[in-house]
């Protein structure tokens, strides 16, 4: 391993680091906006939306990352329709991330126990109170291992943005090896910022998950 094209090749992967964080946590971003919605659709049963979310979510946990980059990046041009790459990315990784959010949150709303619905409700506390103040930090209490498990799968999806022609991590990596046929050097940097990319996130879900059952459960 040559540690002076390490040197000269960290300025292409730090360049590279920022814009896949960046597209990472911008889809991130959109997914739990996605989610939340999508869960509080499918836990309050509201016709008709409850069907479309249900065909969404089904959509894109079954079609793989790459398959909706190409359609949103070359098959919406042929009607019209022209985002940008970093856009694209963006925008697919938020709908991929919303459709396993939104079962995250589902899942976390349903394991709330009733007997406490009840209980509120016997003290004359108000629907919108109760969801509030009971049911929602409950539920996300529940639903943080899953959270911080999809943020990770999300950031690590990043990697296919390349066949967009995106400059991100895995791009830069291939680039590289293709004109200089430093293979080790390249591999080595892209797995290294990519821990230093999922790492932090690991380490704070553990953190905020311990901290909201001692809040909740004083555990």
């Amino acid at each position: 391993m040559d540690l002076e094209v390490i040197r000269s090749y960290l300025p292409l992967f730090t360049e590279a680091f920022l814009l896949t964080l960046k597209i990472g946590w911008m889809g991130i971003a959109l997914a739990v906006f996605i989610g939340m919605f999508s869960a509080f659709v499918l836990y309050f049963k509201i016709p008709m939306l409850s069907g479309f979310i249900k065909f969404y979510v089904e959509l894109f946990r079954n079609t793989p990352l790459l398959i909706q980059l190409f359609f949103i990046y070359f098959g919406l041009p042929a009607i019209g329709i022209s985002i940008p790459a970093e856009v694209c990315g963006t925008v697919a990784l938020g709908l991929l991330g919303g459709s396993y959010m939104a079962e995250s949150f589902r899942s976390g709303l349903e394991a709330v126990p009733y007997i406490q619905t009840e209980s509120a409700m016997a003290l004359g506390m108000s629907k919108g109170r109760l969801f509030v103040s009971v049911i929602l930090p409950q539920a996300i209490s529940i639903s943080v291992p899953a959270i911080v498990a999809n943020i990770i799968f999300l950031l690590k999806e990043t990697s296919v943005f390349s066949a967009i022609s995106l400059m991100d991590l895995m791009f830069t990596a291939k680039d590289l090896i293709g004109l200089y046929y430093d293979t080790t050097e390249s591999l080595f940097l892209l797995v290294i910022f990519y821990v230093i990319m999922l790492l932090p996130v690991s380490f704070a879900g553990s953190i905020i998950e311990k901290k909201m059952r001692y809040s909740m459960f004083g555990d």
